[in-house]
């Protein structure tokens, strides 16, 4: 009986060690803290791209002169923003910082993109179907957009041994839909990085 307690007691201080040794510890961060873990795409790259391109897409005397002239905001709608990079990038992030940001800027406005429209327009035959006539919301009587935003982004990577220099591109645009006339271009390359990987040792 001894040795059967000695054995459980041994058992449940190896499970107590591999507990402890598997532990999970969270330290929060302010948001606009810069933490770098693999050297790839992450949000302070993010946060410094769309900072300085929304900047100059909202301060474009061509846009600016489009709305004097109309009388209104332009109404964009978002187009493909390719990723044509090394590494999984999540565009849809780009997109939508741009989206909110100019908006609110006043500079443009934004209509439903394509997938949001089907959702949307489904939503309108649904309410054909089921809604009071005098609630229902009339079909065809959408905006159509007069220009689009799309881009892209493209990296360059330099590797010698465990060192690596990734340097993004980010472009954007805003081109006119009737005369595919591009009213603004813009270019960001200010995220470049320096790494290095340690050697393993064996």
């Amino acid at each position: 009986m001894k040795k059967i307690h000695l054995f459980a007691c041994a058992i449940m201080t190896v499970a107590v060690i591999l507990t402890s040794c598997s532990s999970t510890k969270v330290t929060r961060v302010d948001a606009d803290t810069q933490i770098d873990l693999s050297g790839y795409w992450n949000d302070t790259d993010l946060r410094v791209v769309t900072e300085t391109l929304i900047n100059d897409c909202a301060n474009s005397t061509r846009i600016r002169n489009y709305k004097t002239k109309s009388g209104e905001a332009p109404l964009v709608i978002v187009g493909p923003i390719a990723n044509k990079s090394s590494e999984h990038i999540d565009t849809t992030n780009l997109a939508r910082r741009f989206q909110t940001a100019i908006i609110n800027s006043g500079s443009m406005e934004f209509v439903a993109d394509s997938e949001q429209r089907l959702a949307l327009r489904a939503e309108k035959d649904d309410q054909a179907n089921f809604a009071t006539a005098e609630s229902a919301k009339a079909i065809a009587q959408e905006l159509g957009a007069d220009f689009m935003l799309q881009g892209s982004v493209r990296t360059i990577v330099d590797t010698i041994d465990n060192k690596q220099v990734r340097t993004y591109y980010v472009d954007m645009e805003v081109i006119d839909l009737e005369s595919n006339k591009i009213l603004w271009q813009g270019e960001n390359s200010d995220i470049k990085k320096y790494i290095k990987k340690n050697k393993a040792k064996f």
